[in-house]
């Protein structure tokens, strides 16, 4: 039996190979995760008695750039009782709205983004993507923007006009009827993404 040594020199090749297909793959894409610690998200709705805010506690979410600023693709988690108002009713009524047990998630995916316009750190761009919530998935489309607060390092900001009938849910009422919520909501977002690394030490 020939046992076969591998020189040094092919070694070495072998390595400079790794390091430059490693390399390479840095520089086609960089993924980025939610934040949690450094992101709200708002949810703001109306009622014939009085104005609400709802907040997100509980959000995940990836984002793909590629090497030359190119939103590659983004999806964002939010379990549907992290939706917080501050009230036990409210509450209740939220999760019956969404069917809560059957339909624990809200999603969203991106098709595209467009109107990219890069500004120095600045970045405004408008996404393009299908939101599931209640079981049903309809295709929205809004603007934000982001910015580049260090090395690994984004914020986005922007906000998303959304009506419940849209996605068959039926505004919840309260008191036997007499306080009604509109159809109609904002979702105002206020989130850090950041590779793998970074978030750790956010």
């Amino acid at each position: 039996m020939t046992t076969t040594t591998k020189s040094p020199k092919y070694l070495k090749s072998l390595f400079i190979s790794f390091l430059f297909t490693a390399v390479c793959s840095a520089m086609i894409a960089q993924n980025l995760k939610i934040v949690p610690g450094s992101s709200t998200m708002t949810i703001y709705g109306t009622t014939n008695v009085h104005d609400f805010t709802s907040k997100v506690t509980q959000i995940t979410g990836e984002l793909v750039i590629s090497s030359s600023k190119q939103v590659q693709s983004l999806v964002v988690n939010i379990p549907v009782k992290s939706i917080k108002s501050g009230e036990k009713i409210m509450d209740k009524k939220t999760y019956e709205t969404f069917n809560a047990d059957k339909n624990s998630n809200i999603a969203f995916h991106l098709i595209q983004a467009t109107s990219l316009n890069v500004n120095g750190q600045d970045i405004d761009v408008t996404l393009t993507g299908n939101l599931t919530m209640a079981g049903v998935t309809r295709k929205i489309s809004f603007k934000t923007t982001g910015k580049s607060i260090k090395t690994g390092v984004y914020q986005f900001k922007g906000s998303v006009p959304l009506k419940m009938s849209d996605f068959n849910m039926k505004p919840p009422t309260a008191m036997l009827g007499v306080m009604k919520v509109g159809d109609g909501i904002i979702l105002k977002f206020d989130v850090s993404m950041a590779t793998q690394n970074m978030a750790s030490i956010n």
